[in-house]
């Protein structure tokens, strides 16, 4: 039992760390904060949150595992190497699909719901 509760321990420790120097971690969280609260202020359905929600967990868990694979390449590449980079490249990039996929599905829950009430103003 001990040991499971070390391992939450270190999960929110790198939860933290990801917070305290990670922009992009925060700018996500800010926007996973928004959509909850428009979730909320719009009365998005059951299937609509599970997606919101599938969404959040998504993008910040691929943030989260592109600063595990940033911190480990400045581990074992110090210096410049070109190698090293594709693969931060390629981290980041896997970021960003998951980015535009949440934008997307984002904009197709809550777009006709904010229409709809400027239509009703």
């Amino acid at each position: 039992m001990k040991k499971l509760i070390r391992g939450f321990g270190y999960a929110f420790k790198g939860i933290g760390y990801a917070m305290a120097t990670q922009l992009n971690f925060r700018v996500h969280l800010v926007a996973s904060l928004t959509a909850a609260v428009l979730g909320y202020a719009l009365h998005v359905s059951t299937n609509e949150w599970i997606w919101i929600i599938f969404c959040m967990a998504l993008v910040m868990s691929a943030e989260l595992m592109n600063t595990a694979i940033e911190v480990l390449v400045d581990l074992v590449s110090p210096e410049y190497n070109k190698k090293a980079g594709h693969v931060k490249d390629v981290a980041a990039g896997a970021v960003l699909v998951t980015a535009i996929f949440a934008l997307i599905t984002g904009s197709i829950i809550f777009l006709p719901k904010i229409i709809a009430l400027i239509h009703a103003a």
